[in-house]
């Protein structure tokens, strides 16, 4: 895994993208002169503290995404609520969310060392990166060069995040709307292949499927039984998303949904339609293919929506906009 880790760079040095009217282009070594440390910096926080706690890298990789997937990533998940409004991170969707005080951590080094000068938005864009890499993905340059958003909401959260439960039609439309194809849809999916699922996730698919039979006939039968012993009715303990390597960014996940053994709904109905689930084979069976994919589609994803030039702002404090 450590020689496949290293065999492949995405190298993408200028990333424009172009969705609902908004124009934005980044580049790779955004910060070259103006912070020539950034890079290290965030890669540095980010391994103390997956070093410390493994789970987190799971965690930053999925904040990045739930940042996207809201408005475009401009770091509004990362804002807290305030006495007028409630922020996304506070959204029924992201209250499972873990990560933030990394996100901090390495914020703080940076306007120590270059203030007010590297976005959140992009530490956000890094630690997603340098987590996949800690966990044996592929590494990939990311292009910089986002500004941070001064607004967050939890109702943005709820309305356009996926739920676990989408089927899919449903995930396709979804990332359609953020320019992303099905391929990349069922790529960045394998994302699932490290981390956490807390049992409310997919308690549905053990005890309320449908009127005539409480489990899922999806699911393996086996793993039903195992899941309903570690999630008992009204449970929220968390199980593993690839029980087999949990910590490993390989192709479990998608081994496993070929063995119907996917912990979610959303997971699970990739097998459901002929074009995803040839792709979910094709990443199954080849993890040199999915992790380079996986990287292209991370630079893609990243840059949904962003902020650049004199649009938003480069916060000094992750959690809150500047003063004005």
């Amino acid at each position: 895994m450590a020689s496949l880790a290293f065999a492949v760079i995405a190298v993408a040095t200028l990333c424009s993208y172009c969705s609902g009217g908004a124009q934005a282009q980044l580049q790779v070594g955004f910060y070259d002169q103006s912070c020539p440390q950034a890079e290290v910096i965030v890669r540095d926080e980010v391994g103390r503290a997956v070093t410390a706690n493994p789970g987190l890298a799971a965690g930053l990789v999925r904040l990045h995404f739930h940042d996207c997937f809201v408005k475009g990533c401009d770091a509004s998940v990362l804002l807290d609520s305030t006495a007028n409004s409630t922020a996304e991170k506070d959204s029924a969707p992201n209250k499972s969310l873990r990560g933030f005080e990394v996100i901090d951590g390495a914020k703080q080094r940076l306007e120590s060392a270059c203030p007010g000068v590297v976005s959140c938005a992009d530490v956000l864009a890094f630690a997603a990166r340098d987590s996949v890499v800690l966990t044996g993905g592929s590494p990939y340059r990311v292009p910089a060069g986002r500004r941070d958003g001064n607004a967050s909401a939890a109702a943005d959260a709820q309305a356009d995040l996926p739920p676990p439960t989408a089927n899919v039609a449903q995930l396709t439309q979804i990332f359609a709307k953020y320019g992303l194809s099905q391929d990349e849809m069922v790529t960045l999916s394998g994302a699932h292949t490290i981390g956490v699922s807390h049992c409310s996730s997919f308690s549905s698919r053990l005890y309320s499927y449908n009127g005539s039979t409480g489990q899922d006939p999806a699911m393996d039968a086996a793993l039903a039984a195992q899941l309903a012993q570690a999630c008992p009715p009204g449970s929220d303990n968390t199980v593993a998303m690839d029980a087999g390597s949990p910590g490993a960014f390989d192709a479990g996940y998608f081994q496993n949904l070929l063995a119907n053994r996917g912990l979610l709904a959303s997971d699970q109905t990739l097998t459901t339609d002929n074009a995803t689930a040839a792709l979910v084979a094709q990443n199954a069976y080849n993890l040199y293919l999915f992790v380079t994919r996986f990287a292209d589609a991370m630079v893609k994803m990243g840059g949904i929506q962003v902020l650049t030039g004199g649009d938003g702002q480069i916060r000094a404090n992750c959690r809150a906009v500047n003063a004005a």
